[in-house]
């Protein structure tokens, strides 16, 4: 059952660009790998959606680049302060898989620690944009890492049971590749638990919330083929309040791979992970 509890700032480590932020973990369960918590960000209205990243003995790690003004207050904390902390929350990844792979694009490595440690073995690859952003691989010691221009989706074997993070362009290449893939998935998001309506996307023709029926969808097919950036289709027509204040104030899932988007065109066969 999720949680809201005001946890300690155990310690901030720098990972090459990104931040690994450690909390005390107190009463919180870190849930299933893929579920996500909200992090109250200093000085912001809004908390910001992070997925869990590590779940060592008493502590709750996640992993964090900082694109904007929320993420950046999280980047900044220091061992002692406190802030408050809600989760679990969504839909994590299934774990019944006979042969698991790890995919993840830059930070959408996020996620895949934790994942790695409830499927032992599991080989991974990631896709970085630069060196730097790939010592994050680090955190996923063993997995086979790809550098911009080098697409991810080249490192993947289609005979396996795919289990992804990463930005938009890259799931859908990997969907290609692999339609029974579990994908995670990101939105704007203002509150965690399906109130706001900031995180509708239209999947199969009918209207979902991400929070609490995602992060992570399987398999895509079920998923509509025009799902655009942003996942972009929210519930605009609905008549429930917080929609104008969780558009114009998002926080986005930045653990699931949320950032600024690429420029570059990213075609089905490949995919140069945004890092």
């Amino acid at each position: 059952m999720p949680r809201r509890e005001r946890r300690s700032v155990a310690a901030v480590e720098a990972v090459g660009p990104y931040t690994l932020l450690r909390l005390a973990r107190g009463g919180l369960d870190p849930g299933v790998p893929g579920q996500f918590f909200m992090l109250e960000a200093p000085g912001r209205l809004l908390p910001r959606a992070l997925s869990l990243c590590l779940a060592p003995p008493g502590e709750l790690a996640f992993l964090i680049d900082a694109v904007g003004p929320g993420t950046q207050a999280l980047c900044e904390l220091t061992a002692g302060e406190e802030i408050h902390v809600f989760g679990p929350l969504g839909n994590g990844y299934r774990l019944d898989v006979d042969r698991p792979l790890l995919v993840g694009g830059g930070i959408g490595i996020a996620p895949l620690p934790y994942l790695a440690e409830a499927l032992p073995g599991a080989p991974a690859v990631l896709g970085f944009r630069t060196a730097a952003h790939a010592e994050a691989a680090a955190l996923l010691p063993g997995a086979e890492v790809c550098i911009d221009p080098t697409f991810v989706t080249e490192l993947i074997d289609t005979g396996c049971d795919v289990l992804a993070c990463g930005p938009e362009p890259m799931l859908r290449a990997v969907a290609a590749l692999c339609p029974d893939a579990q994908l995670a998935w990101e939105a704007p998001m203002a509150c965690g638990y399906g109130a706001c309506y900031g995180c509708v996307v239209e999947i199969g023709g009918e209207l979902k919330r991400l929070c609490v029926e995602g992060p992570v969808l399987v398999p895509l097919r079920q998923v509509h083929a025009g799902l655009s950036p942003a996942i972009t289709r929210r519930a605009a027509a609905s008549s429930v309040a917080p929609v104008a204040l969780a558009t114009s104030a998002p926080c986005v899932l930045a653990s699931l791979g949320a950032r600024d988007r690429e420029t570059r065109q990213h075609s089905p066969k490949g995919h140069g992970a945004a890092a």
